[in-house]
């Protein structure tokens, strides 16, 4: 009966924190709001693009980084030139793993609006460089984002809930302090050395019962 190590097999994800690390504060950062990851309806991208209307009465310049691939790309090209935002949003192809790094260093704040979710690879990486994550709760990222302290949490994945919390994120004075509160939780929890720490844990009482 393994039920007793649930937790333990939960935490199998990992970071290389010597690949994923900040190489620019987050006052530097090209992008001000981003999101990687598949263009899916569950993954909230579309809301993401018509949340930035909104977001544009309270910041004309802002820029945003949207990168992936999937089968929302047309409707997400059409959304952009309907509401005119091409000078506000740069779209981008599927980038590699290697490039990851690059790529989370130029956003201040990476957006993860899933209406379903397990607890995805790419906020522990934004994380490991220092990218804050603003996300939905769901799945296990309740666990990790602890609201204006690890990241922020958006109640819903609505375009007005996102409008909302993107300004209330980039209006946070603590910014710097949150970033820096990521990347010590994956540090902490997520690494590769504490991952093979809690396996080893793991394998020992397995092996003695």
């Amino acid at each position: 009966n393994f039920g007793k190590y649930k937790k333990a097999f939960s935490t199998n994800l990992y970071v290389d924190t010597k690949k994923f690390f900040s190489t620019q504060c987050i006052d530097k950062r090209q992008f001000d709001i981003g999101y990687i990851g598949r263009f899916h309806e569950e993954k909230g991208i579309l809301n993401i693009l018509k949340s930035i209307k909104s977001i544009i009465t309270h910041y004309p310049d802002i820029k945003i980084f949207i990168a992936g691939e999937g089968d929302l790309l047309y409707e997400i090209t059409k959304q952009i030139e309907h509401d005119n935002i091409q000078n506000n949003v740069y779209l981008h192809q599927w980038i590699s793993h290697t490039d990851l790094p690059k790529f989370l260093n130029q956003v201040k704040i990476i957006l993860n609006p899933s209406i379903k979710e397990g607890l995805p690879n790419i906020i522990l990486e934004a994380m490991a460089c220092k990218t804050i994550v603003l996300a939905t709760s769901v799945g296990a990222i309740p666990s990790i984002i602890k609201d204006g302290e690890t990241g922020f949490i958006m109640e819903d994945n609505s375009p007005e809930c996102i409008a909302q919390n993107v300004i209330r994120a980039l209006n946070s004075p603590n910014l710097e302090m949150i970033a820096e509160n990521g990347r010590r939780l994956v540090e902490r929890t997520y690494s590769f050395e504490k991952t093979v720490e809690t396996w080893r844990r793991v394998f020992h009482h397995v092996l003695t019962l």
